[in-house]
């Protein structure tokens, strides 16, 4: 009886380790990789505080869904949440569902084969068994994840799912409502699990925005990560011409050069670059040349500008806003913006609830009011207004 008594102990004890160490696994998981800088508390001047609360904020790009927070709460640990959204006073934030990544986030190269990180983070989170094989279900999983905040909590969170939905967020933060607002978007279309169908399947779960590519080549075409450099493949150019037909906004962050110029010349809508930098500017190779980024703008498209050293080579709000002035003195004002890329695993400078220390630096370099309203927000808005579909 001695024996059996101190094996069920034994077990137990092994049991409630194995516990605390799930329970605790995703926050050590993350807190290694959504980095905010250390930095002393950013002194804010009043014009900028007085600027900042009148601006309409928008970001293309936050991997926020793909971890284990209560985006309710305010977190101790990565970029993004809704009180630290409110606080910022960002009106909206481009979620975008990640769901295959490799290990060390090469920009270089990645063969097909490359371990994927994504299945590591489905595993220690717990995600539904679903998820561990399903390239889709992990999207479909972390759209889940957003759409229920906003059935706990309408009055802070609401979904945008069409220009009705986007003029209805605006008029209830002009009322002084301190809603602020969520559109879905993938990284990488790898979330389409190479079938057709799943575009529908993903747009009717509310996804408006779909990468391309991240950092693999797809059934799509080439990643400018990847190791084909090829353009759009025939299932590319079907999977487009569905996404272009539904009304899906196209993103072109992760997608090789040879993509880029293939989407050019089959969409007669704008594309976006969520989250980046200039290669003029920073000679990366995460950056697609200054000469695609000028054709991309010619056609009317969008550039968001992210926060991070292998976008913008200088991880400071100096570095940040010299590529935002970059960006306007290339492609013109009106088509550049925020692409943080907050949660994507990277170190910024700041977390959102920061954002008026960007605010304050555009002055300080010599920003006009009408260039920080626009690339803070006005371009993101108007974008989307006249991009998503109307009701």
């Amino acid at each position: 009886m001695k024996l059996m008594h101190k094996l069920v102990i034994g077990m137990a004890s092994v049991i409630v380790i194995i516990a605390v160490s799930l329970s605790l696994a995703p926050a050590i998981l993350e807190g290694q990789l959504n980095i905010v800088l250390p930095h002393e508390p950013y002194e804010i001047s009043k014009e900028a505080k007085k600027l900042h609360n009148s601006l309409t904020i928008a970001d293309l790009h936050s991997d926020s869904a793909l971890w284990q927070r209560d985006l309710l709460e305010r977190g101790n640990r990565g970029h993004v949440d809704i009180p630290r959204m409110r606080e910022g006073n960002l009106a909206l934030q481009m979620f975008t569902s990640v769901t295959r990544s490799p290990r060390g986030q090469n920009y270089e190269e990645n063969s097909d084969d490359a371990f994927d990180n994504i299945t590591l983070v489905a595993l220690v989170q717990s995600w539904p068994i679903a998820t561990w094989n399903s390239l889709n279900a992990r999207a479909l999983y972390q759209a889940d994840k957003l759409r229920s905040l906003e059935a706990q909590a309408p009055e802070e969170f609401q979904m945008v799912y069409t220009a009705a939905d986007l003029s209805r967020l605006l008029k209830r933060r002009s009322s002084g409502e301190s809603v602020v607002g969520g559109i879905l978007g993938t990284e990488g279309s790898h979330a389409l699990d190479g079938n057709l169908e799943n575009i529908e399947t993903l747009f009717a779960a509310g996804f408006r925005m779909m990468s391309l590519q991240h950092f693999f080549d797809n059934k799509l075409g080439g990643s400018l990560h990847g190791q084909s450099g090829q353009g759009l493949s025939e299932f590319g150019a079907q999977a487009v011409d569905k996404m272009l037909e539904l009304g899906v906004m196209i993103d072109v962050s992760h997608s090789s050069p040879a993509v880029v110029e293939d989407m050019l010349k089959r969409s007669q809508k704008p594309l976006i670059v969520s989250h980046t930098g200039f290669q003029g500017h920073c000679q990366s190779p995460r950056n697609i040349s200054d000469q695609l980024m000028v054709a991309i703008a010619n056609n009317g498209g969008l550039i968001g500008v992210g926060y991070w050293k292998a976008a913008i080579c200088d991880a400071t709000l100096e570095g940040i806003v010299g590529a935002i002035r970059y960006g306007i003195d290339l492609v013109g004002v009106e088509h550049v913006a925020l692409g943080s890329d907050f949660d994507g695993s990277i170190a910024a400078p700041l977390d959102t609830s920061e954002l008026a220390a960007l605010t304050d630096e555009m002055l300080s370099q010599g920003f006009s009011k009408g260039e920080i309203r626009a690339v803070m927000g006005e371009n993101t808005v108007r974008f989307f207004a006249k991009n998503l579909p109307a009701e």
